[in-house]
């Protein structure tokens, strides 16, 4: 064998491992920490085991398929309620996003106040933002819808104008140069570099919401999880096997397809 042929092997320097080991050993303690504050202790969920497999086999199965069809509405509903709010807020955050870029908005105190309440509104839970609304326009999909709304305008606008941020920069000026205004930068600039993103991020937000509008029912937010909350607090164990095979099974589907038109644009 060659001198050319023998890869040296990287050897990693005393102070990289030194600081390898004391992050290692913070996370440790961290998690030593949280679980005696918690009382999360391996034994403790070792023991638990049996009762939940216990519970899964005896109660859970089998499920009642005769509960198919009205599991199936309330799904249909779930995703009604998923594709309008994250439809709107896609809608929504694209201008406020160009807001929320420094390349775009030079206006600096403008430009931190947008941040600042994209912030606010990324902060509070969407479950949170459910039980206020609920109290406000009433128990039902509406709420769900625009607490997933308001939740999914928060992330959406601050990863598209992250990405606007990111953009090759060269185009801009170039529109500028010839005397270009704002509307033509943005609209000939910025969009064409952005837009496989915006669509990749509205799938991805989309398949959060279909998620999320399962919790939000427990808070009568509508949607699957508000009949899942009255079969659970009726005991009545085969109906919500039913409505948890259903849900995997619809939710499984939609990040299938979602992750298929993601990938092929990007």
């Amino acid at each position: 064998m060659s001198k050319q042929a023998v890869k040296k092997i990287p050897v990693v320097p005393t102070k990289t491992k030194a600081t390898i080991g004391s992050i290692f050993t913070v996370v440790i303690a961290f998690y030593v920490i949280s679980a005696t504050f918690t009382e999360a202790y391996p034994n403790k969920i070792a023991t638990g085991m049996p009762i939940v497999l216990d519970f899964i086999v005896k109660d859970l199965f089998p499920p009642n398929l005769g509960y198919a069809d009205t599991v199936l509405e309330s799904l249909i509903e779930t995703w009604n309620m998923a594709l309008l709010s994250t439809t709107l807020s896609a809608i929504i955050a694209l201008p406020i996003s160009f807001f929320a870029a420094s390349n775009i908005n030079k206006n600096k105190g403008f430009y931190n106040i947008v941040r600042f309440i994209l912030n606010i509104l990324r902060t509070i839970p969407e479950l949170i933002l459910a039980v206020i609304l609920v109290a406000l326009v009433g128990i039902g999909a509406l709420a769900g819808v625009l607490a997933l709304f308001i939740f999914s305008v928060g992330i959406l606008a601050k990863l598209i104008s992250e990405t606007i941020e990111a953009i090759d920069p060269n185009p801009l000026e170039a529109i500028r140069a010839t005397g270009g205004n704002i509307v033509q930068v943005i609209w000939y600039g910025v969009l064409p570099q952005i837009l496989p993103h915006f669509t990749s991020y509205s799938l991805y937000v989309l398949e959060i919401n279909v998620r999320a509008s399962v919790v939000l029912g427990f808070v009568g937010a509508g949607g699957i999880g508000l009949i899942l909350k009255k079969q659970l607090a009726m005991f009545n164990y085969g109906n919500v096997s039913t409505i948890v095979i259903m849900t995997f099974i619809a939710v499984t589907i939609i990040d299938f397809i979602s992750n298929r038109i993601r990938e092929r644009l990007m």
